[in-house]
């Protein structure tokens, strides 16, 4: 007769790896298909001795703007987006920047692993408008870590997940992001128009004779700013 019995439930377990991350520094890249940033982030293994053969890791970044303080013209910037300063300890929430993944090569012990951030120019996004209305300092961004890690077991490939509870914080300086918008849009800034201003815009520019619309934009403006001089000087003899 054979006699089956059931797994021991104390017997050993695979050991799972235990990942922790910190990110060392971010910076520009340059020659990439759409404007990015690139995040260094150094991966450490608790177990100096154990082979991960591989990391699928996905990456959420959030922009916590509570962290840091704003001077007056930063505030008045910030009203499209955050309301009236006085009711910031309110409003001033997470923002979700971006989702990114990647995979990352095997080792032992640590390694450094470069998470890629494409970013927009358009200021009808959130983050952007976020970015664009600072003037110096830092962004206070938080990095949440998940995904899968693949390394060996008694004798053989296992597979672990990793958290969200995983996360890392970084001040990255604006002048990155700065440097980074020069680098794909030198001395230009991006707008978004909806289509039946655009084409008063262009049909402006067409009937005036200006050569672009940067030029139909001033001409604009410029008579704007005349009617409003002219205004308050009827109003200063009256």
């Amino acid at each position: 007769m054979i006699s089956t019995s059931a797994p021991d439930p104390r017997a050993k377990r695979p050991h799972m790896p235990d990942l922790d991350f910190a990110v060392e520094g971010a910076e520009a890249i340059p020659y990439a298909a759409a404007p990015a940033i690139g995040f260094k982030v150094r991966i450490r293994n608790a177990d100096p001795f154990e082979a991960i053969r591989n990391v699928a890791l996905q990456v959420q970044l959030q922009i916590e703007p509570a962290q840091r303080s704003y001077n007056a013209g930063e505030k008045e910037r910030l009203n499209d987006l955050f309301g009236d300063p006085s009711r910031w300890g309110q409003t001033l929430k997470t923002l979700l920047w971006t989702r990114a993944q990647l995979f990352v090569a095997p080792f032992t012990g640590e390694t450094v692993a470069e998470v890629l951030v494409h970013c927009t120019f358009d200021f009808n996004v959130a983050v952007t408008k976020y970015f664009g209305g600072l003037e110096s300092g830092f962004v206070p961004v938080t990095l949440l870590f998940s995904g899968t890690v693949f390394y060996e077991g008694d004798g053989r490939l296992q597979i672990g997940q990793i958290s969200w509870s995983r996360e890392a914080t970084h001040r990255l300086p604006l002048g990155v992001w700065r440097t980074m918008m020069d680098l794909y849009y030198p001395n230009t800034a991006w707008m978004c128009l909806e289509r039946p201003v655009f084409d008063r815009l262009i049909d402006y520019k067409t009937r005036r004779g200006i050569g672009t619309l940067d030029r139909a934009l001033d001409d604009v403006l410029d008579a704007a700013e005349e009617m409003r001089s002219g205004l308050a000087a009827e109003a200063v003899q009256r």
